[in-house]
């Protein structure tokens, strides 16, 4: 049946509420109707065209690396990532994905650059595609022994480990995992710019958030089901309130300053330099804190130094 004998409710029944890729067929018979309603349809349906191809093309562009491993007869390629290195609690927590060789699953992203409602419904949609999946963590006594860095990379191994498969070829987030022995590819960013990674980042993320709600009710008072554990206001908060529980990384500096290890002074002095916006105001800081060095312990001095060395380095 042509467009010209449906109506414009039937028209926009047919492609503008249903989950069909707009096809430039269509937009072309489109083209051709002369109704004023059917042109303000065909307004929409040009820019969910260029949306949908924009998409493609950015899916295309993330699975470079999976398709030369792929043709090349490399059947299992397992991506890594991590998430939860900067949290003041909880575990670190990673996720390997391996999916069948020419997947395509649109939306797939770093987990930073999504909702979280997103988030969800695309770690529903990984798991109903992939071969394999693997989550592995490092909990926050590891962590508080080994630091984050290498806490990161046990949780990316165990992940891998975790596998009810071995992978023929790695790829990670900006590291090459120790003790994995098939080869590996590292990518800076790489959660943002290749696809399995961006999975096994969502994966973890949903992982970790679903972790964090539950400690909430063993751990309640600090919000940990809102925040998952970064350090916003009411997080530090609670903390000064009610002290570190055991699943907040001591060995994090920033905990330890939350808890009142240093003077009244040197919280004073961070607060006045983190307001600090321009180069006059670092001079204005400057001239106060020569004024009162002589109060701060050396530990004091040898930290403050630091973070003016920084702070004039953002402005």
């Amino acid at each position: 049946m042509k467009f010209s004998d449906l109506s414009i409710d039937e028209i926009r029944q047919q492609c503008l509420d249903g989950q069909k890729p707009v096809s430039p067929q269509i937009l072309n018979k489109l083209r051709r109707d002369p109704r004023q309603g059917v042109r303000k349809l065909l307004e929409i349906l040009k820019r969910r065209y260029e949306q949908e191809r924009a998409e493609r093309l950015r899916l295309q562009n993330m699975l470079n690396f999976e398709r030369v491993l792929w043709k090349s007869g490399i059947r299992t390629v397992a991506g890594v990532d991590e998430v939860g290195v900067g949290p003041l609690a909880g575990p670190v927590v990673a996720a390997a994905v391996v999916f069948p060789p020419n997947t395509e699953l649109d939306g797939i992203d770093d987990s930073k650059q999504l909702e979280p409602e997103q988030r969800t419904n695309l770690a529903a949609r990984i798991r109903e595609h992939a071969t394999a999946i693997g989550v592995g963590s490092a909990e926050v006594g590891e962590i508080d022994r080994v630091n984050i860095y290498h806490a990161g990379l046990l949780a990316m191994r165990r992940a891998v480990e975790a596998l009810p498969c071995t992978p023929e070829h790695v790829l990670v987030d900006a590291r090459v995992i120790p003790g994995v022995s098939v080869p590996q590819n590292s990518f800076n960013k790489g959660d943002g710019i290749n696809f399995s990674i961006a999975a096994a980042s969502i994966i973890a993320k949903t992982q970790r958030d679903r972790l964090m709600e539950d400690l909430e009710k063993e751990y309640p008072g600090y919000g940990f089901a809102q925040h998952k554990g970064y350090s916003t206001p009411d997080h530090q908060n609670a903390i000064r309130e009610l002290g570190p529980c055991p699943i907040h990384r001591l060995s994090f500096q920033f905990i330890r300053e939350l808890c009142g290890e240093f003077s009244e002074l040197f919280y004073t002095l961070k607060q006045q330099l983190q307001e600090a916006n321009t180069a006059a105001d670092l001079r204005g800081f400057e001239r106060k804190l020569s004024q009162r060095w002589l109060e701060l312990d050396e530990r004091e001095q040898r930290k403050v130094r630091l973070m003016l060395s920084r702070r004039w380095k953002t402005v």
